[in-house]
C-alpha cells in the first residue's frame, strides 16, 4: 500500500517517530483544542484527555498501522481499522475533521523532531496518514449507511422508560425513541453512544454496551465513573430524554454452532449479558462457558442474569471468581479468573470484555489452553489502549 520510496522512509524513521510520539500527541492535542475548543466540549471526552488514554491510544494506533503496512505490505490491517471506525462514527466523526487532525498532527511532530523531519520524512509520514484517514473515511461512510443516518447526525432522542440499580454503583437504564420509528438493528455486543449537556454547557458523550431491547427499547447498563455516568446516576430520571446514537461495534457474537467462551470482569459484564440474552432467544444449542471476575458478589452486576440465562441454555456453564467473596464460596473460586481448571472445547470462539489487566490476562490463558488467537476478540471501555501498550 505505501509506495516504495515512502516504505523505506517510514521504516527507517518509525524507532524515531514511535519513541517520541507521547510527546508529540499532547502537544498535538494542546494545539487543535486551543484552534477547535468546540472539539473539546463536544466531540472529545474531556476525561478521557485529562487522564491521557486517548493520547495513548492514537499513539498505540498510529504507531501500530504504520507497522503493518511495512509488516504486511499487501493487506489492509481491517481489524485496527474497523475497531476506530465505529468508536468515530458512534460519536459523529465526519469527513472534514481529518485535514483538521492532519495540521495539528504534523505541526507536532516537526515541533518535537525539528530538523529529523526532512522532507522526505514528512512526505513518507503524510502518506501514511492519508492512507489510514481515507481507509477510515471510507469504512466509516459504509458504517453510517448501514445505520440509515448522514454522517455526524447520528444522534436520536430517546426517553426513559425506567432505571432500576443493579449494585450500588451500577444503574439500568431502559430507553424508547420518542418518534414512532422502529428501534435501530443491533447485534449482541455492542454499544451506544450517549450524549448529555453538562452544567457548563459542554455537550460530553461516552458509549455504553447494550445488555438487551425488551419490549421495544434498549438497554445498558451505566457504572458511575467519570462525568457523563455520573451525571446520568444523579441527573436522569424516568420520563428524562436522552440523545443516542445507533447501536455500534466491531465485536459483536458471530452466527454459528460452534463452542462459545464468554469472560467478562467489573462491568464488563454488560455486553456478555447481551450475548447470553440473544443466545437464549435464538433457542441455541451451542456448547457455551461463562466466566466472570469480580471484587465480591455485591459487586456483581447481572449476576441474576447471568443464573437465569445460563439456566436456560442446555448446554452452558457458568463459572464465576470473587476476589474477595462476602460469603461461603467455593476455594477453587476464590481469587482472580484461572481457566486452567476449564476443559475448553477446540474450535471455541472467544468473547472479552473487562479492564486490560483481565484482557492480557485471560487471553493468554485462552491461547496456552489451545484456542486460535484469531478466534480471541475483546472490547474494552473507553480508548483502546492494548496496541498502545504493546
Amino acid at each position: 500500500m505505501l509506495s516504495p520510496a515512502s516504505a523505506a522512509t517510514v521504516r527507517a524513521s518509525l524507532p524515531a517517530v514511535g519513541a517520541a510520539i507521547g510527546d508529540i500527541t499532547p502537544i498535538f492535542y494542546d494545539r487543535m483544542f486551543a484552534a477547535r475548543p468546540d472539539l473539546l466540549r463536544d466531540l472529545f471526552n474531556r476525561g478521557n484527555q485529562a487522564n491521557g488514554s486517548q493520547r495513548q491510544a492514537l499513539a498505540g494506533s498510529i504507531a501500530a498501522f504504520a507497522t503493518a503496512l511495512l509488516e504486511h505490505p499487501d493487506e489492509r490491517p481491517d481489524a485496527l481499522l474497523a475497531r476506530i471506525a465505529h468508536k468515530h462514527v458512534s460519536v459523529g466523526i465526519t469527513p472534514d475533521q481529518y485535514p483538521i487532525v492532519h495540521e495539528h498532527l504534523f505541526a507536532a511532530i516537526v515541533q518535537v523532531l525539528g530538523e529529523a523531519v526532512t522532507p522526505e520524512v514528512a512526505a513518507a509520514w503524510d502518506e501514511v496518514y492519508w492512507l489510514m484517514a481515507n481507509a477510515l473515511i471510507a469504512i466509516e461512510a459504509r458504517l453510517y449507511e448501514e445505520a440509515g443516518v448522514e454522517p455526524g447526525k447520528q444522534w436520536r432522542t430517546y426517553r426513559v422508560v425506567s432505571r432500576f440499580p443493579e449494585t450500588d454503583d451500577v444503574t439500568t437504564f431502559l430507553v424508547r425513541p420518542e418518534d414512532s420509528d422502529p428501534l435501530p438493528a443491533s447485534k449482541p455486543g455492542q454499544y451506544v453512544s450517549v450524549q448529555v449537556e453538562l452544567a457548563d454547557g459542554a455537550h460530553q458523550i461516552r458509549q455504553y454496551s447494550l445488555s438487551g431491547h425488551p419490549d421495544g427499547a434498549l438497554q445498558f447498563a451505566v457504572k458511575r465513573d467519570g462525568e457523563v455516568s455520573t451525571f446520568l446516576h444523579d441527573k436522569v430520571a424516568a420520563g428524562d430524554t436522552l440523545r443516542v446514537s445507533p447501536p455500534f461495534g466491531d465485536v459483536s457474537l458471530s452466527e454459528g454452532d460452534g463452542p462459545v467462551l464468554l469472560a467478562s470482569a467489573g462491568i464488563g459484564a454488560t455486553p456478555i449479558v447481551g450475548m447470553l440474552s440473544q443466545l437464549v432467544a435464538d433457542g441455541s444449542e451451542r456448547r457455551v462457558i461463562t466466566v466472570h471476575g469480580d471484587a465480591d458478589e455485591f459487586a456483581h452486576a447481572f449476576r441474576t442474569d447471568l443464573n437465569h440465562y445460563t439456566a436456560k441454555l442446555d448446554s452452558a456453564e457458568s463459572h464465576v471468581w470473587y476476589e474477595k467473596p462476602v460469603g461461603e464460596w467455593p476455594a477453587e473460586r476464590t481469587g482472580y479468573v484461572d481457566l486452567s481448571r476449564l476443559d475448553i472445547p477446540a474450535g471455541t470462539t472467544a468473547y472479552l470484555c473487562g479492564p486490560l489487566p483481565f484482557l492480557r490476562s485471560v487471553r493468554t490463558q485462552l491461547i496456552t489452553a489451545g484456542v486460535r488467537p484469531a478466534d480471541v476478540h475483546y472490547e474494552v471501555f473507553g480508548p483502546d489502549l492494548w496496541l498502545a501498550q504493546d
